[in-house]
């Protein structure tokens, strides 16, 4: 059974969405195939994790569905996206601002989530969860520029 927090929690994850209607219809388009493929990365990133018990929600029974979905499908897309947005082509800066965004969550929002009772690390400590989280950002540069270079954009 879900909790009310938890629930709540899951909710807020898909908040993000709603600033891709500030993002720009041809940003929209030029980095949503990025953006879409990362998301389909992070889902499967995050069954590995989970085998692997790298973190644990604190309802009782697991469920994918419940539990890591709403955080591969939540922020990922939206945040990759305005990131490239505001840095692609500049490779320092899409660095410096994913160390931002992920040293964030990996070193303070995921206490606060072990606070509330969301999730917690398992497996992991919080700087094996940052290269986790961080790796990543390098293959989603990577296929905004081969989807760039093979749509012409370079």
């Amino acid at each position: 059974m879900i909790t009310k927090r938890h629930f709540v929690f899951n909710l807020a994850l898909m908040i993000p969405w709603l600033s891709l209607l500030f993002i720009g219809k041809s940003s929209r388009k030029r980095y949503s195939f990025a953006g879409f493929f990362i998301i389909v990365f992070e889902i499967v990133n995050h069954l590995y994790g989970n085998k692997r018990n790298w973190w644990k929600f604190y309802d009782k029974q697991k469920s994918f569905l419940r539990d890591e979905l709403p955080f591969s499908v939540g922020p990922y897309m939206p945040l990759s996206m305005w990131l490239l947005k505001y840095s692609f082509g500049n490779f320092k800066k899409f660095v410096f601002l994913n160390v931002v965004a992920d040293a964030t969550f990996a070193f303070l929002i995921i206490d606060v989530l072990k606070k509330y009772k969301i999730i917690r690390l398992n497996q992991l400590n919080p700087l094996q969860f940052f290269i986790y989280l961080h790796y990543k950002a390098y293959l989603l540069y990577g296929v905004q520029y081969l989807y760039e270079k093979a749509k012409g954009y370079r």
